[in-house]
Parts: structure tokens; sequence; C-alpha cells
């Protein structure tokens, strides 16, 4: 399988607040734990839920079938601005800080507010 020559930059980080758009956990909203931008997915703190074989590895470990979050496709979750509590897009803009240098902030697409 090839892999595509899109951007590999999300519109998810880690520690956002969002929401599921599809599938079994739709309309759950949870914190995001890892991104993978190369894959293009998210893990949702216990959202997706998976049983997994695991053997321990160490005294103390657990063993057998444990319950573990799975991944995402991170385009059928949606960032939840913390300002207005509403599921949103982001966008992007550009601010110059005291010393003149220009950087991106991720801004709320309903309210304009910085993520």
């Amino acid at each position: 399988m090839e892999v595509s020559k899109l951007s590999n930059k999300m519109h998810v980080k880690k520690d956002d607040t969002v929401l599921i758009l599809s599938g079994d956990d739709k309309g759950k909203q949870g914190k995001v734990l890892a991104v993978s931008p190369k894959e293009g997915k998210v893990i949702v703190e216990g959202l997706n839920m998976i049983k997994k074989h695991v053997k321990p590895r160490k005294p103390g470990d657990p063993s057998g079938i444990v319950d573990a979050e799975g991944a995402l496709y991170a385009d059928k979750v949606q960032v939840i601005c913390p300002a207005c509590k509403k599921p949103t897009r982001v966008a992007h803009k550009k601010i110059t800080n005291d010393a003149g240098k220009e950087r991106s902030v991720r801004i709320c697409k309903k309210c304009g507010e910085t993520l």
C-alpha cells in the first residue's frame, strides 16, 4: 500500500477534548491521549474500546484479555472549544508577539477564541 503524499498536519492535538462524529461512540466526548499524524489517527480516553490479548512482561503486570482504547481516524472527531463548549472546526491565525516573531495559533470558528 502506497503512503499518500498529503500533509501530515492534524487539527487535533494531545489533551484536546473532542466529540466523536460517527461509529458506535457517536456523540460521546473524551480527552485525546495520543495523536499519530503519519497514520491520521487519534486515541481518545475511554472511547472505541477494544479487547487486547496481553502476556505479562514482568511479575505483577496484567495478563489475559484486557480492555484498551483503539485508534480512530482523526476526521471522525471534532474539537470542542473550551470557551463556548461547542464542537467546532479549527481555524489558524498568525499572531505577532512582542519580539516581532509570527506564530500560528488555533482558533474556534464559532466564537473566535484561541484553542
